[in-house]
């Protein structure tokens, strides 16, 4: 089915309307990868000992590559990146802890709460690792 014959899930949806969720497994690998791309070289999400030193379990990933997989959760219910018109989280305690076997699952939800009158949508969005929540006030606006 062509993006031009489909209805774009924002202009249907209803509020209290879940996304499909998504799980992400996020590697160490996938930390050197992403340090790469976002020149965020904070040894926090590489270098074990210092991470201990400075009072985390182990390294972290990166809070903006778990901000971006929020996003990534809006860009597969939409199909159109161009869609997201607005995005925000607050970062909370870093508790993604991808070990060196198993990586990290990130389990990511969302939920229309919102439906404006100008027919965008206000989405909220839940990231969580190991029961604990990832991202604080994890909002985007849409629009169809």
């Amino acid at each position: 089915m062509s993006g031009a014959s489909r209805k774009s899930p924002v202009a249907t949806g209803a509020v209290g309307d879940q996304l499909p969720p998504l799980e992400v497994r996020i590697t160490r690998a996938d930390l050197v990868r992403y340090a790469g791309a976002a020149l965020d070289f904070n040894p926090i999400h590489w270098n074990e000992t210092l991470a201990r030193e400075v009072g985390l379990p182990d390294v972290i990933a990166h809070g903006m590559l778990t901000m971006a997989l929020g996003a990534r959760l809006l860009t597969e219910w939409t199909g159109d990146p161009g869609a997201v018109v607005e995005y925000g989280v607050r970062f909370t305690r870093p508790v993604v802890v991808p070990n060196d076997d198993a990586g990290a699952l990130v389990e990511l939800s969302g939920k229309i709460a919102e439906r404006r009158d100008d027919g965008t949508v206000r989405v909220d969005i839940t990231a969580r690792h190991g029961g604990r929540a990832v991202l604080g006030k994890a909002t985007a606006l849409l629009r169809p």
